[in-house]
């Protein structure tokens, strides 16, 4: 008869001594960590175990072992087949061949050398490590203990801690295909999921093996290019060097550069730089970062010269489905069909989603807005009467002017000072709600024209609160960082931007800031323009992807969307044909003056469409109405308890508690992104939960613990004097750390406790120490 274990008995009972029985040791069974989960310890969030159940991995001499298969364990009651997509997500996600589930008793085989799922076998029939093997080489036609597989088994400088799981895996990916034989290959991650990391752990391992002779590492900016030589000097020391016209010996392994450094500039039409210093075939392995930039125009050459190297590009780009385009929007499909029509698919690919349901990137909340005049549309009578021309202030003519003017006009070639204005006003007032003033964020404009003028309001709307609230204005609060700046110029802002913590709070950019610019701990994106790329859209929003410096110590970051650019998230790009947009000439060369309304003209609203969560749902990037996101957590945490007590009696325990968690949290954050956005940090996740699912009042720790007294008074009393004092004191320890304070091994060391010898004084009542104590903690939540 079967018994009922749970999952964790399953594992233990009789997964574990089979899989060994097999050759599976404690050395070739790995538990992949990724900090998707999240334990509560002294009252803070702290990212914790998101896993698969078991990585298994081929033993190889001399090396780490080699990751080859999944094995998804079940409760023993459950049928094995139930777990098959989610053991085949993780399949796909680690980069292995071979996918099992099992309940202890029976497994199912979901691997990639199988015509169709073999459903049913016996445990006991698992296979060896000689048979995953065999069927690993039949498979891949890789023999990772051959000498073409040097790179492959080659382990990373520093250990293997030194890249995360998907880092891990698109390596693998790449150096697999390098061996079966391909010499293109596109890789495809998020924007701040580490694509350079990637790159540099790539390279060392290359460098191991067969067929490295020199690479080229490109990109197209300076900033991803300082980036870039930091990592690989970091790496490989002087072996690494930036391409320099000063410097022609290039001795260097990997070699860095720029297009503008290897002067692809499009005035340069005969490369002469490029061919006199580098012949056909130089180099054996190039990387293109960032390869949907630019690529095709500027970069062709450096391809079709180095026929016979391995050529590998990495991107964020989401997919775009080719269609007829806008004006201004082919440049988007035309490199994104380049890409696939010159690299294939993508080998392996990490979205944003899939990053943040992991915790390695963070959530993001969307507050969607539009103004009360984004629809209108105004006559050149009407413009004529109140504008003046930007550069002279001089009324306008007739032949200055279009005929009409709309959204698509705004803050281009029509600045209504109003709206900008109105728009500064409202996502300051935002930010002060949301903790203050002082936050790191990018505000996206049209123009430098535009940037300026949201730079100036801002400054001065700032200036204006702190004299109200009798504060000192920070210097440099709000900047402007496009290209047209030269001083400071904007290489010296960007620097100051990523590292000030008393200055240079807001930036005001077009596109400058839309890539290359790694800024952690980032809390703001603001979208004052209108985008239609998807390419543009996903690196400006990768802005503020990343978790903070130290690494975790940011769960969310938000996105105040102006123009509905947030509309982007997820949608297969499809363009209508020039004919159906009602405005052609948006982006084509300005015939016509730019003219400024200036203030007072326009009554201006602020309209909200309220605030969403970005979520996933297979697989691709959704916008969840904050409230249905909230209400969704609410049922799945309704499903685990019956009511307000059983979660009292769940939260007094700490393995209860734990499990709970667990399984309300599987895949992301999401109590803790409420009580983020709630602002309900100050309270134990009791709290938050009760407020989540019943409505209840939140209290504070300390609210808790200060009330513990007198709520607790008749029960106090049959307690002596010095008992009745240290009982006092642990309770206070809640406001400290919440529940997990009184789970401490030190409790009984603080010292108010100590002097009295509390353990000693508690052993001689008539009550346990441990019932005290969960007495205590049942109390608090009273």
């Amino acid at each position: 008869m079967i018994n009922n274990r749970n999952e964790a008995q399953t594992r233990r009972d009789l997964i574990d001594p089979v899989l060994y029985s097999k050759g599976w040791s404690n050395e070739l069974t790995k538990v992949e960590i990724t900090p998707g989960k999240t334990e509560i310890i002294k009252g803070k969030p702290v990212k914790n175990i998101g896993r698969t159940d078991y990585l298994l991995c081929l033993p190889i001499e001399k090396n780490p072992p080699l990751p080859i298969a999944i094995v998804e364990a079940k409760k023993e009651k459950e049928s094995p087949f139930i777990g098959i997509q989610q053991a085949q997500i993780y399949k796909k996600k680690f980069n292995v061949p071979f996918a099992f589930v099992t309940n202890g008793h029976l497994f199912c085989d979901a691997s990639e050398d199988l015509k169709e799922i073999s459903l049913d076998n016996k445990l006991e029939n698992f296979p060896t490590v000689k048979q995953i093997l065999e069927r690993y080489i039949n498979l891949q036609k890789i023999d990772p203990n051959s000498s073409k597989s040097i790179s492959l088994v080659e382990g990373y400088k520093g250990g293997q801690n030194q890249v995360y799981y998907y880092q891990d895996a698109a390596i693998r990916k790449t150096i697999e295909s390098i061996i079966q034989g391909k010499k293109r290959i596109l890789l495809s991650l998020a924007t701040g999921t580490g694509k350079t990391i990637i790159a540099k752990h790539l390279l060392w391992k290359l460098n191991k093996g067969e067929g490295f002779r020199k690479a080229l590492f490109l990109v197209d900016r300076d900033e991803l290019r300082t980036q870039a030589t930091t990592h690989l000097q970091g790496m490989f020391g002087d072996d690494a060097q930036i391409i320099s016209s000063r410097d022609t010996l290039f001795n260097a392994k990997i070699l860095i550069a720029s297009y503008q450094t290897l002067n692809f500039a499009d005035e340069d039409k005969e490369h002469v730089f490029w061919n006199k210093n580098f012949p056909k075939n130089y180099f054996s392995h190039i990387i293109i970062d960032e390869c949907h930039r630019s690529a095709w125009g500027r970069w062709s050459k450096i391809l079709e010269d180095n026929p016979n190297a391995v050529q590998i590009g990495l991107t964020a780009t989401p997919r775009l489905i080719k269609g007829d385009f806008k004006i201004g929007e082919s440049n988007d499909l035309e490199i994104s069909a380049n890409n696939i029509k010159y690299f294939g698919e993508p080998i392996y690919e990490y979205s944003i989603s899939a990053a943040q349901e992991d915790g390695y990137l963070a959530a993001c909340e969307v507050y969607k807005k539009f103004t009360s005049i984004d629809t209108a549309i105004f006559s050149k009578e009407e413009i004529k009467e109140k504008s003046r021309i930007l550069s002279s202030g001089d009324k306008p003519d007739d032949e200055d002017l279009k005929e009409k003017y709309s959204l698509s006009n705004f803050e281009r070639d029509l600045i209504l000072e109003d709206r900008i204005k109105a728009m500064c006003k409202d996502f300051f007032e935002s930010i002060i709600k949301k903790g203050g003033p002082h936050q790191k964020t990018i505000i996206f404009c049209v123009t430098d024209n535009h940037a300026s003028l949201v730079q100036i309001y801002l400054n001065g709307i700032y200036n204006e609160w702190c004299k109200k609230n009798n504060d000192t204005p920070k210097e440099n609060y709000c900047i402007k960082c496009t290209a047209a700046e030269k001083n400071p110029n904007a290489k010296d802002l960007i620097a100051d931007i990523k590292s000030s913590k008393n200055s240079h709070f807001i930036a005001t950019t077009v596109d400058l800031l839309s890539t290359g610019v790694d800024i952690p701990n980032l809390e703001n994106i603001v979208f004052f323009k209108n985008v239609n790329s998807p390419i543009s859209f996903y690196q400006m929003i990768g802005r503020g992807t990343r978790t903070g410096e130290p690494r975790g110590s940011k769960l969310l970051f938000r996105v105040f969307d102006y123009t509905n650019a947030s509309r982007l998230f997820g949608k297969d790009f499809i363009s209508n044909s020039p004919s159906e947009n009602d405005d052609e000439d948006v982006h084509q060369k300005n015939e016509y003056k730019i003219v400024k309304v200036p203030q007072n003209e326009f009554k201006i609203q602020i309209i909200n469409e309220g605030v969403s969560i970005l979520s996933s749902n297979d697989g691709k990037e959704i916008l969840i109405p904050y409230e249905e996101y909230k209400i969704n957590l609410a049922k799945k945490i309704s499903n685990e308890i019956l009511d307000l007590e059983n979660l009292r009696n769940i939260w007094i325990s700490r393995e209860l508690r734990n499990k709970f968690l667990e399984k309300i949290s599987e895949n992301n954050n999401s109590i803790l992104l409420i009580q983020e956005i709630e602002k309900l940090s100050d309270c134990d996740l009791f709290d938050v939960i009760s407020f989540i699912v019943y409505s209840n009042n939140p209290l504070t720790k300390i609210e808790r613990s200060n009330s513990f007294i007198y709520k607790n008074r008749e029960w106090l009393e049959n307690f002596s004097n010095e008992s009745m004092i240290v009982i006092s004191t642990l309770a206070k320890q809640f406001s400290i750390g919440g529940i997990e304070e009184l789970e401490s091994s030190q409790l009984f060391e603080i010292p108010e406790i100590k002097s009295l010898d509390g353990l000693k004084l508690l052993e001689n009542e008539k009550y346990k120490v441990n019932s005290i104590i969960t007495d205590i903690k049942y109390r608090l939540l009273k």
